[in-house]
């Protein structure tokens, strides 16, 4: 079994929801004429990033917008994670869905770790991570920040993510390329990222999370690398049999992990130098 996910990395416009939707499925059709399986968006690419944003602009469920994408979707056979701006109780949340190809919304995503020291900080964040079927693999989905901290994607793989999706929109990539090939790898789950394009911004990519042969010989997991500044589709080929062999026979996820040694993981305490007390 083959997954082929269709990345694209492009800048959002902010609010211009109508345009916004005729991009999405224009990009679909693309993908789809491409073979491709879904669709991966950067993040809030509906509805665009600028903030702040009041719970009554962002995007609610039954949006007619989102409602186009399914039809899209099921038009098309085509996946798509679609990103957005989304009512919360009180207020916006960053949020995703990951749509298949009947155009039926799987699941809806909400941000855990909203950047809350800079913009994000009137933003309404998510209590989980959530995991899916898509037509037989299982996905999850982490947005940006999310991505920063190791817990979201063992948490993902905790819950039987095989490939995780990830929706971006962020610069000073290098590190956090290094570290999503490092996620790939703890976990073995395939990973795919959807980035902006623009300066020190874009590398869109794929990661493999077969890091060695058979024989012990490293491998490189790189699947896909774009660069910073192009605009359009990448796509990125994941093996799922292999994938899936590998996961039944290596030493990583949660394998031989020492639980009994992680209570600090669920303490709430912050200690110098993690203050900020502005936040």
């Amino acid at each position: 079994m083959e997954l082929i996910i269709a990345v694209l990395q492009k800048r959002s416009l902010d609010r211009q929801y109508e345009k916004s939707t005729e991009i999405i499925i224009e990009k679909m059709e693309e993908a789809a004429e491409k073979k491709a399986d879904i669709l991966l968006l950067p993040e809030v690419f509906l509805t665009g990033y600028e903030l702040p944003m009041t719970n009554e602009e962002a995007v609610s469920e039954d949006s007619p917008y989102i409602r186009q994408v399914c039809d899209a979707a099921k038009r098309l056979h085509l996946g798509v994670v679609l990103t957005a701006m989304t009512k919360g109780m009180e207020k916006p949340q960053n949020s995703a869905f990951v749509i298949n190809k009947d155009g039926e919304i799987l699941m809806k995503y909400s941000k855990v770790h909203t950047c809350d020291f800079a913009d994000e900080a009137c933003l309404e964040s998510g209590d989980e991570f959530r995991v899916c079927d898509f037509h037989g693999i299982r996905l999850g989905i982490m947005i940006c920040y999310d991505r920063e901290y190791p817990e979201s994607a063992r948490v993902l793989m905790m819950k039987g993510a095989e490939v995780i999706l990830v929706p971006n929109d962020c610069g000073a990539m290098r590190p956090r390329l290094n570290a999503l090939s490092t996620r790939a790898y703890e976990n073995m789950v395939g990973i795919a990222m959807a980035n902006a394009n623009g300066e020190n911004a874009g590398d869109s990519c794929a990661f493999s999370p077969v890091c060695w042969d058979e024989n012990g010989e490293c491998v490189d997991n790189v699947l896909l690398m774009a660069d910073d500044l192009t605009e359009g589709l990448f796509y990125a080929e994941f093996d799922m049999d292999v994938i899936r062999a590998y996961r039944e026979q290596e030493m990583m996820g949660n394998t031989f992990r020492k639980v009994k040694a992680y209570s600090e993981l669920l303490s709430e305490k912050v200690e110098y130098p993690f203050i900020r007390e502005d936040v």
